[in-house]
């Protein structure tokens, strides 16, 4: 294991069990293993010696996080009961914390206008290093921000992509490391095919070994190693400047993940203008972005509505027809049926 994960309290071996258990079922397990380290710490710290987790650890551990978020917290919390669930399958008897409810957040994400898209991308293709970094990554920017749009792909879907996983026979992104654990395909149509091979075309000629091997990362810096999200992010925030794009108040956004968002509202948009009903396109617009149930796409309905209302118009002039139709060729068939 790597020696930054090296558990040291009473629980030590049972973590270590309950990762293993957790990566054979196909999990992501990074996170778990930063959270269980924080319990194992605390642990170590407050000289704990029996195989026993009681409800006073557990308050005693909340009270030395009062600078957590409650999403930060809520995620804790999950875990640390999924281990007190799992000592208890053992037989080891432990409290299992009751979840606390989960808030409701206000956060609306930044949905760039095609004008802003089209910013965005000029900006990329026209960043200059303003000095020598071994690496950089900005050789991948232009690619990479044009992949996340047209496909709508998460960013760590994207930077963990491989060179065989590019399929341009069939047109095709294969998804293997995706949030859901479920392998899926994503399009690729004729105008982001040419900006890929353009890519590939200058990414081969970076003097690093295997960088064209199929199982070593499409995206990768100048030094030939894949490209991280936060160093991604300080690109992409050097592109919103050069756009004059605002910042939100809390300084954290736009992040590369609204890219995504822009994506579905935009796909919402251009469906309805091919006359689709705006609820209908849902189940397509799901299984584009990866959703396993429909009503974690409805979302981006109400901000396609909120942000397009002339979108909620149009949409209703559709339906209008639809449902006119349909009443005109009822009261025709009773008419038939009379006669």
């Amino acid at each position: 294991m790597n020696k930054i994960f090296e558990y040291t309290s009473v629980f030590a071996p049972f973590i270590d069990d309950f990762i293993h258990e957790k990566e054979l079922r196909g999990y992501k397990v990074t996170q778990l293993k930063w959270m269980l380290l924080e319990f194992d710490k605390f642990f170590n710290h407050t000289s704990k010696k029996e195989l026993f987790i009681s409800s006073g650890d557990i308050k005693n551990w909340v009270g030395t996080r009062t600078f957590y978020k409650p999403n930060t917290l809520y995620q804790k919390y999950c875990a640390i009961a999924d281990f007190c669930r799992y000592m208890c399958l053992l037989g080891y008897e432990c409290y299992i914390p009751t979840r606390p409810k989960k808030r409701a957040t206000n956060y609306i994400p930044t949905i760039f206008t095609h004008e802003q898209m089209r910013d965005i991308f000029n900006a990329s293709d026209n960043m200059v290093m303003k000095e020598h970094q071994a690496k950089s990554i900005m050789i991948i920017m232009p690619a990479l921000l044009r992949v996340l749009y047209s496909t709508g792909i998460r960013i760590s879907e994207g930077l963990s992509i491989l060179n065989k996983d590019m399929d341009f026979d069939r047109k095709t992104i294969t998804l293997n490391d995706t949030k859901n654990r479920c392998q899926r395909l994503a399009p690729i149509n004729e105008s982001l095919e040419q900006v890929l091979k353009q890519y590939l075309s200058y990414r081969n000629r970076i003097p690093a070994p295997g960088v064209a091997n199929p199982d070593s990362h499409f995206f990768v810096s100048a030094t030939g190693k894949p490209c991280s999200r936060r160093t991604v992010l300080t690109y992409f925030h050097r592109i919103i400047e050069d756009c004059q794009i605002p910042r939100r108040c809390d300084q954290r956004g736009p992040m590369v993940h609204e890219i995504r968002h822009t994506s579905a509202v935009h796909s919402l948009i251009k469906l309805t203008h091919d006359g689709v009903d705006l609820y209908c396109s849902l189940p397509l617009l799901a299984t584009f972005m990866g959703h396993k149930k429909v009503l974690d796409t409805e979302t981006y309905v109400r901000l396609t509505q909120e942000m397009y209302p002339e979108v909620l118009k149009m949409n209703a002039e559709v339906t209008d027809q639809v449902y006119s139709f349909i009443i005109s060729k009822l009261r025709q068939d009773y008419e038939d049926r009379r006669d």
